[in-house]
């Protein structure tokens, strides 16, 4: 495959540009749905995307702000792209919010790229070749999971007692975009994540993509492997980290009942 990580890495700095530019010139805040929200920030950047990485490598598409098509599934490879992955954070200001990339293949990544427009930085990944950190790929170095006792977890997870079971043994902090979150992970800012609710395969891709390549663990809330271009697709929660700290939550999490958004989507029957 000629495909360059320099080329997709700049891409995603191009739509994470775009996104600020919305951002200083003002927004109107619509809604998808209950607790969805979305911004000219994300559309435009989604379509930004969309054509540059298709016109980088023409393949099959799935993006959170793209109509999702079963032409998709006929595909050997896949770009699985959330164009602003944090959009709550975004519209309150919170610079925790990313442009996630990733090239799938056969249901497996190939490479991916996190980019916070705020704070500058970039992760990117390739299969068999590590992950890294940078301002810019020429900056970038090295980065690996570090184990540890700090849990990274969603403001709105926080808000509705779902860390409370982690209380005794973990320090947990809130921070943003799932993506971000992952690679700050990959990274050694955290020791692990995890929610426990269906996560869009667009949320998940990038970073744990990432945290695999930088010597940690990814996998679904029940331990299976994150498969991608699904039919439908969500993957059942996400348990990503060191792993010895994935281990740890794993033990702990198998000891709750299931919640309430797994149960909705994911029938017991269907486990």
């Amino acid at each position: 495959m000629d495909l360059k990580i320099e080329a997709v890495t700049e891409i995603a700095i191009a739509a994470g540009k775009l996104i600020q530019e919305v951002r200083a010139n003002g927004f109107e805040v619509e809604h998808k749905g209950i607790d969805d929200p979305v911004t000219r920030a994300d559309r435009a950047a989604d379509e930004l995307l969309h054509n540059e990485l298709l016109a980088l490598f023409p393949c099959g598409w799935l993006s959170e702000e793209t109509a999702d098509s079963p032409d998709r599934l006929e595909e050997r490879h896949l770009w699985v792209v959330d164009p602003l992955d944090g959009t709550k954070e975004f519209i309150g200001g919170i610079p925790e919010y990313s442009v996630a990339v990733a090239l799938v293949e056969e249901g497996a990544p190939r490479l991916s790229v996190v980019h916070n427009p705020v704070t500058g930085e970039t992760f990117w990944a390739e299969r068999g070749r590590g992950a890294f950190r940078g301002m810019s790929l020429q900056t970038g170095e090295p980065i690996q999971v570090v184990e540890g006792g700090l849990l990274f977890a969603s403001r709105s997870e926080l808000k509705y007692g779902e860390f409370d079971p982690f209380a005794d043994g973990w320090a947990v902090e809130p921070c943003g975009s799932i993506a971000y979150k992952l690679a700050r992970i990959a990274g050694g800012d955290a020791a692990a994540t995890f929610s426990r609710g269906p996560k869009w395969e667009w949320d998940v891709c990038a970073g744990s993509f990432l945290i695999q390549e930088a010597g940690g663990l990814a996998t679904d809330l029940l331990g299976g492997r994150l498969l991608f271009n699904k039919p439908f697709p969500k993957v059942k929660g996400i348990l990503a980290g060191a792993p010895d700290a994935c281990e740890k939550a794993f033990a702990q999490i198998q000891t709750l009942p299931p919640s309430d958004r797994m149960e909705a989507e994911f029938p017991a029957a269907d486990e």
